[in-house]
Order: structure tokens, then sequence, then C-alpha cells
């Protein structure tokens, strides 16, 4: 534990106008009011840093590739000036007997108070020999490092659902924290990788209210995962008329149409990507050109394929005809609906005008 943030910041050259934009546009993507950004700032700035132990488990380091993509000041880049990462076997510079030495010390020093993170799932088949660390199982290092824990954020898809090392035919048993862990607040925070925004949010959070966010019946924080993805797209009004991009580079693709007939699960995945977006929100997979794989949620590797549309049969042969069917039923809903209004508005329009006749 060391000194104030705020002081830590100021050696940085981060100004207290600085932080204090940041807190309020935190409190802005977490749906907070106005007065929340202030708060913020001031319950962070008088805040020593708290510990934080990061467990990289069964994952392929893109959660922490995520995290760590700063932008020099952003949110996720003045992650690591709020919290004292005290544990990470990616970032840290020591390694082995030392490393293992320092989880051992932050986990003592801190007993009870220090924040663990996990990304990658943890398997269980074989005693959990599948994924070790210094000969300890990732299953035997978790149990340990969550008795000590005031909460637990599992990051990632793997950690939070089990992700791709679940995925049929689950070779090595994995499972996700949750699965492990019945006696800690953990809040998931999905994602393959997860927005790095969210994680800042929820440790700011965390830091603020001492407490983490509300969460959605998965464990996700609801200010990040409340609404889908097809709720927030720009593509969304190309739905609704019934216009789908037919192949990724067709007229329809060229015109920016929905891609929903190309398996875009943006109308069943709960995530921020469509508002937050990626890379300092310069973009999405969407706005890319590609549909939403629904990575934030449960078994997304296992759902039914990356490329077929929702509610649409699985036939090659028939797939065609039902995509034409969804297409065209959308547009025809869409036309009936436009002629309805045009016929009321009509009707309405003569009825005055024999009214005013007879008068």
């Amino acid at each position: 534990m060391q000194g104030p943030l705020i002081d830590t910041l100021a050696r940085q050259g981060i100004t207290r106008r600085t932080f204090l934009k940041y807190c309020t546009t935190l409190a802005s993507m977490m749906a907070l009011p106005p007065a929340a950004g202030l708060a913020m700032a001031e319950a962070m700035a008088a805040a020593r840093r708290p510990s934080v132990i990061w467990l990289p488990f069964q994952e392929c380091t893109g959660c922490t590739e995520s995290i760590t993509r700063s932008h020099s000041p952003t949110l996720e880049g003045m992650i690591f000036d709020m919290i004292s990462l005290d544990y990470q076997e990616t970032l840290m510079a020591a390694a082995g007997h030392q490393a293992e030495e320092a989880l051992q010390a932050a986990m003592k020093e801190n007993a009870g108070k220090y924040l663990l993170i996990v990304d990658g799932s943890i398997p269980l088949d074989m005693d959990g020999a599948y994924s070790c660390i210094g000969g300890r199982s990732n299953v035997e290092i978790l149990k340990e490092a969550a008795a000590g824990a005031a909460a637990i954020v599992a990051m990632g898809s793997c950690a939070a659902f089990g992700g791709i090392p679940k995925a049929n035919p689950n070779p090595t048993g994995a499972v996700s924290v949750s699965d492990i862990i019945k006696d800690k607040p953990i809040v998931n925070i999905p994602g393959c990788p997860p927005i790095p925004v969210v994680m800042t949010g929820v440790l700011a959070h965390y830091l603020t209210f001492g407490s983490l966010p509300e969460l959605d019946d998965k464990g996700r924080p609801k200010a990040f995962f409340g609404e889908t993805i097809h709720d927030r797209c720009y593509r969304r009004p190309f739905y609704d008329q019934g216009k789908f991009a037919k192949t990724f580079d067709d007229e329809g693709a060229r015109m920016g149409w929905c891609l929903f007939e190309l398996g875009c699960k943006g109308p069943v995945t709960y995530n921020a990507c469509a508002t937050v977006k990626w890379n300092g929100g310069t973009s999405w997979p969407v706005e890319s050109g590609h549909g939403c794989l629904g990575c934030s949620e449960p078994d997304f590797w296992d759902a039914g394929g990356f490329y077929k549309a929702l509610s649409v049969p699985a036939d090659p042969l028939e797939f065609g005809a039902a995509a034409a069917v969804v297409g065209a039923g959308a547009g025809v809903a869409v036309s009936f609906a436009n002629r309805a209004k045009k016929r009321a508005a009509k009707a309405a329009h003569q009825t005055t005008t024999l009214a005013d006749l007879e008068k």
C-alpha cells in the first residue's frame, strides 16, 4: 500500500483537471449521475492504491494485451496508477521463485483487502494437471488466493464462463471462477477479450464505493452489459427496414446494411461494444464489416456457428430461402406498417374535410 492516488498521479504529470475529467467520463460511461464524477474524484484522490493480484490461468494473454492498450492518457492507461499491481506474471519484472514469493507476500500483507483478478479458465481434469504454475495446479492457487481476497474480478470470457477452453469437447475439464469459488463476491467481465474501459470502470467503482457495481443475472456490470449490441447498433435501422447484406462484399455490405443474415449475434449479445468501441473508441467489429460473434455470452463458441443466422436452419439448401424469407418478411412488415399509417392519415384528413364542408 502506498500514498494517496492523487500524489502518485501528480508525480507522473497528471493534473487534477485531467483526473476530474477522467472520473466524469467514467461516471458517464457507467450511467451514473453527473455528481458521481466529482464523488469518484474525491474518493479516489484520497484513497491509497489497493493491492491487486492478477492470476493468469488457462488463457491466451489476450485479456492482458487488451487492458494494456493505452493511448496516453486514457482510462485504460491510468489503470496502473489507480492500483498497486503486486502480481501479474506477464507484466512483472520478477520471474520464477521471486515471482511466487511476491505473490505470497502480497497475500499475507494485504489479507482480506486485496482485489483478485483472474483471467483464463481453470482445468479440473487429471487433478488440474493441464495447467500448473510453479508445480501447483490452477485450482489450488485460485482457492488459496481467493481465501484472502475482498472481491474477485473474472476477467474475460474464459474466467467468467469457461470460454474457448470449455468448448466441446472440453478436453481439460475447464470451468469458470464462479464454478469453484462460492463464498466471495465475484464480478464477471466477459469478452474475448473484454473492453479495457469496462475493466477500468469496475475498478473505479470499487475504489470509490468500496463495493462492486450492480450486476445482472450472469454477474456482469449492468452499466456495460445492460443492453444488447443490437439495441445500440448503428445498422439497426436497416434491420428494421428488412435490408440485409447477403455476402460480406455485396452491394448491401457496401451500403452498410444489417449483418444479421451473415450470422451477427448482436440481438442476443449483451455488451457495450457499439457505444464504447475499441482501440481508443476508433471502431468495433460490426463497424469494420464483421458480425458480432457473441463473445461476451456463455458458451459462445458452441452457440450454433459464427456465420449462421439466428433462427435459420442449418441445412445450406434451406439457408438461402430462409434468409430471404427473414429479410423479405421484415421488409414486408415495415411496408404494411407504413401503408397502414398512410391510410389512417388519409382517412383522418378526409373526415376532417367532410366535417368542415358540413359546417
